[in-house]
């Protein structure tokens, strides 16, 4: 495909489906934004200003059409310390840092390693991600008047009800439109979003963070700004994985974890915040029938454009509406198969997803519930292929002969298996092991080699060790001691 068909493909393949999923992405960033921004103890217009600058400039230098990046929850929480302790410049700078540290990542392509993120954790991401959207609207819902319980019944009602009548329209554009209307007209007494703070007045300005330049500031931020990078790239690229399996199309993940990066050091020059990809706006977006890069970039320019000229209407929006439509992504995003095919899924990767869920809801830490759930399919992983290395005997008619046939993967893991596997009785003359269908990982297999060929020689046996493949002979002639060293064998002898 040549470039300019890529890219009108990506921008106008469809802009109708686009620019409506971009406007219902804009309303439901709004209370999303101000709330984030009231986490990390910062005035609405930082959370707001970074969503605008984000998700515009990710339009342009992502790796995944159609994929929202803002201001999000994760990263508010990792900010609160910083900007207790130090105040709203210094998140500035590290927000900058956090940019500069995933434009590296990108650069040496570290992005593709998501791929060893295994289906049960990405189910655990997703499942706890739905839980935790569907319980941010729980203060939105508690100690609430009847009449909020009842809209927000009538928009789930035009959510799922109005694409029966048609999909011209995203039915949850349909449904903050309706809500909103009803409510000016009677004047009910319901929260909306001008209760959840001040919306800014006017553009985003360029500004330097106001920090001096010196180690002790480095020595602040840093840990901060990198702990934002691991986690905004963590979010970013699973949502990513999330979409390819959604739309069924592919993401250049480097090129994505670049453009977070570019995205995170331009939000803060104009009064934002370090960001990354929005889950449930992301599956709004889908949902809604956005496929290109023209979504994203009307969702900023529109989410501007709601702050600036249209402030005093968006601040009327009852946050019933918006509560409804995050309750449809949070259902939408649930994956409830994995809950329903428990019993028929092997038992590990079960607990790897309840693992990876439950640690997730329990500390609203994506990073330690995904970290936790790499572990264990790592662990699990290596219990399973360290029981696939098998030693044969084989018999011979030689007297004295001890002839064995390895199969499998000989690694840390596997290594006392391997060990444990020959028989040492007896005063064997001569020993050979063929490692024809068997593979050597590590320092650890190497050693256990070592000590199956030792073992054999102080019994004043000849080890032969034949069939490796050149992996494994450039590690044993690296760090293997079995070949070079054999005077056991004639001191036995």
């Amino acid at each position: 495909m040549s470039l300019i068909a890529s890219a009108r493909q990506q921008w106008l393949a469809n802009p109708r489906r686009d620019l409506l999923a971009g406007t219902v992405v804009a309303l439901a960033l709004i209370p999303e934004a101000i709330a984030f921004s009231i986490i990390a103890g910062v005035d609405p217009a930082v959370g707001l200003y970074a969503s605008v600058v984000i998700a515009v400039t990710i339009a342009f230098v992502g790796g995944r059409p159609a994929m929202i990046s803002a201001a999000t929850g994760a990263m508010a929480l990792l900010m609160v310390g910083l900007v207790r302790d130090h105040g709203l410049e210094y998140l500035f700078a590290a927000s900058i840092l956090c940019g500069v540290f995933q434009i590296i990542i990108g650069l040496l392509k570290l992005g593709r390693y998501i791929k060893f993120v295994s289906r049960s954790v990405m189910t655990g991401f997703v499942n706890s991600l739905a839980i935790l959207i569907f319980l941010a609207q729980m203060p939105e819902l508690i100690g609430a008047n009847w009449q909020t319980f009842a809209l927000v019944g009538a928009a789930l009602v035009v959510i799922y009800g109005f694409p029966r009548l048609t999909r011209a329209v995203p039915s949850p554009l349909v449904a903050i439109i309706l809500i909103s209307v009803f409510v000016m007209m009677t004047g009910l007494d319901v929260r909306t979003v001008g209760d959840m703070g001040q919306m800014p007045s006017t553009l985003p300005v360029f500004h330097l963070p106001s920090v001096p330049l010196t180690w002790e500031t480095l020595a602040i931020i840093a840990p901060i700004s990198a702990t934002l990078a691991f986690v905004g790239l963590l979010e970013s690229l699973l949502t990513a994985n999330l979409l390819d399996d959604i739309t069924d199309t592919p993401s250049d993940k480097d090129r994505e974890t670049r453009g977070q990066g570019i995205a995170n050091i331009l939000s803060p020059l104009f009064g934002g915040m370090a960001g990354c990809a929005m889950i449930g706006q992301s599956i709004i977006n889908v949902t809604s029938g956005a496929r290109g890069r023209l979504s994203t970039l009307w969702a900023g320019l529109f989410l501007l454009f709601l702050i600036l000229v249209l402030r005093d209407w968006v601040a009327q929006i009852p946050m019933a509406a918006l509560v409804a439509v995050m309750i449809m992504v949070s259902i939408g995003t649930f994956d409830w198969g994995s809950v329903l095919k428990l019993r028929s899924t092997p038992f590990q990767s079960s607990v790897v997803m309840i693992a990876t869920t439950v640690t997730v809801v329990a500390t609203h830490d994506l990073s330690k519930g995904v970290i936790l759930g790499v572990l264990l399919s790592a662990v699990f992983f290596m219990r399973k292929v360290g029981k696939t290395i098998a030693v044969t005997e084989i018999e011979t008619p030689e007297k004295g002969v001890l002839r064995y046939r390895v199969t499998g993967q000989l690694f840390f893991a596997s290594a006392d298996l391997f060990a444990a596997s020959f028989e040492h009785h007896g005063h064997p003359k001569r020993v050979e092991i063929d490692m024809t269908d068997a593979h050597l990982w590590d320092l650890t297999g190497v050693a256990a080699v070592d000590k199956v060929v030792f073992r054999y020689r102080r019994q004043g046996a000849e080890v032969d060790v034949i069939g490796m493949n050149q992996a494994a002979r450039t590690l044993v002639d690296q760090v293997g001691r079995f070949e070079k060293e054999h005077l056991p064998t004639a001191a036995a002898h």
